[in-house]
């Protein structure tokens, strides 16, 4: 995508809820994360042949684009959504869901959402300067709840589709806003591309062509 010229990304997640006021069928843009996962690359620099040279210390806080979380939360808010403008989303490795010890052990830490797909996407997003933001597609309420119907691959699925329709609509207003936005989002673009550059360790007077 970076290839492409592409500087902001809207991502979409199939997501459990950690948290009772959080329903499934509502959106959440969350603003952190916790990486649960530990078996994929999480940086482009990484020493392999033709990756980019140096180590990059990205720092992930904010993790997420704040301008872009305030697009897309009142572009929800015009549509009538359901959402949530903040929460923590925790990133598992999968492919099987979490246990309810695990469940309980994510609510302990904060955490409002869960689900396999947020981690690396937005570390790797932010070394190359890209704006970053996701929407969770809340399915299920994990299996954390009890009298309730707990996580599973059909429960999912049904949920999804009821959401997809939602999440285009969604996605076509915030499209148009981010249009409306443009200067404000390139001064953005501009500062995560500095950020991104000033992370990595190397000679200074190195050209990284990825970040220019």
């Amino acid at each position: 995508m970076k290839k492409l010229g592409v500087n902001v990304v809207l991502a979409t997640n199939a997501s459990g809820s950690l948290n009772e006021e959080i329903r499934p069928g509502s959106f959440v843009f969350f603003d952190d994360y916790i990486d649960r996962t530990n078996k994929r690359q999480t940086t482009f620099y990484d020493g392999l042949v033709g990756h980019p040279r140096g180590v990059c210390h990205i720092p992930m806080y904010p993790a997420f684009s704040e301008s872009l979380r305030k697009i897309l939360a009142e572009s929800a808010q015009d549509l009538g959504l359901e959402y949530h403008n903040k929460g923590t989303i925790v990133c598992i490795e999968g492919p099987h869901y979490s246990s309810r010890a695990e469940s309980n052990a994510y609510q302990l830490l904060n955490a409002s959402i869960i689900n396999m797909t947020i981690c690396p996407e937005v570390m790797l997003a932010k070394e190359l300067g890209i704006l970053y933001a996701g929407v969770a597609l809340v399915t299920d309420y994990d299996c954390w709840k009890d009298n309730d119907k707990h996580v599973s691959v059909d429960l999912v699925a049904q949920t999804m589709v009821v959401n997809s329709e939602k999440s285009i609509k969604l996605f076509v207003r915030t499209i148009e806003k981010i249009k409306e936005s443009s200067v404000l989002l390139l001064d953005d673009i501009r500062a995560a591309k500095i950020v991104a550059r000033n992370s990595v360790m190397i000679d200074p007077k190195e050209v990284l062509e990825h970040l220019l």
